[in-house]
């Protein structure tokens, strides 16, 4: 279970001038449920993502992931999470099974338990075929799967996924989307940040709509219609946020 409260986070400019990217964000997830983060690009969606994962430190507020704080208790929340980021950051000279097996040594692995994660994730995400070749010349969605791989080689309970199927060819977000449908009977608890609305209202339970940083409205895609008086999420979006002028894809 993740929960979000009152998170807030502030960045200062080489003026010293504070800029709030995220103000008083609150929702909770529960196991087996799979909540999406809607909203326009530079909304404040993977700043709350790399809050939850204790990349950044909040500047208020915070959050509980399997009832452990976000700032008392970072490195066991760092256990307790996969997050796949939006940039892949792999290591050109690395094979993916080299990339799985250096992070699988940080989460302090044993040695027969790593290679039968990394032989299982193969077969999972079908990558047999360039596992042990070097990562520099890699599709979008080979290198998806890589940092997919990575995300999972410690089978956390709890995914953080930011844009899991950007860029990716039909096939490859077909096979992601399916991956988020399995966790999902398998009880994980999963947060995935998206401006693709289509995708948001297909694989979430619920969705947390987020705009300039703050939280404008959160419930099923049948609440939020139900809320803006409309008969479809397209119109709904428009509706809550009150503006046309976004970068959402529909």
């Amino acid at each position: 279970m993740i929960a979000v409260e009152h998170l807030s986070k502030e960045f200062r400019t080489k003026i010293f001038k504070k800029i709030e990217v995220v103000h008083d964000i609150g929702f909770t997830v529960q196991d087996g449920e799979v909540v999406g983060l809607l909203g326009p690009n530079g909304a404040g969606k993977t700043t709350i993502m790399r809050l939850l994962a204790t990349v950044l430190r909040p500047t208020q507020g915070g959050g509980r992931v399997d009832g452990y704080d976000l700032r008392a208790d970072a490195r066991e929340v760092r256990r307790r999470i996969g997050i796949l980021p939006e940039t892949w950051g792999l290591y050109e000279r690395f094979t993916p099974r080299e990339h799985l097996r250096m992070f699988a040594q940080y989460y302090d692995m044993k040695k027969d338990a790593i290679e039968a994660r990394i032989e299982e994730l193969i077969k999972i995400l079908d990558m047999g075929a360039f596992v042990d070749r070097e990562c520099n010349r890699f599709s979008r969605g080979m290198s998806q799967k890589v940092a997919l791989a990575r995300t999972l080689i410690h089978n956390p309970q709890n995914l953080l996924l930011d844009e899991p199927t950007n860029g990716l060819d039909i096939m490859s977000a077909r096979q992601v989307r399916r991956l988020i449908e399995q966790f999902r009977t398998e009880k994980k608890c999963m947060i995935i940040s998206t401006h693709v609305l289509s995708e948001a209202e297909r694989l979430c339970d619920r969705i947390v709509l987020i705009d300039n940083g703050r939280l404008v409205a959160q419930g099923t895609p049948k609440e939020l219609c139900e809320r803006a008086g409309k008969s479809n999420m397209e119109d709904a979006f428009i509706a809550i946020l009150g503006r046309e002028d976004v970068d959402v894809i529909l």
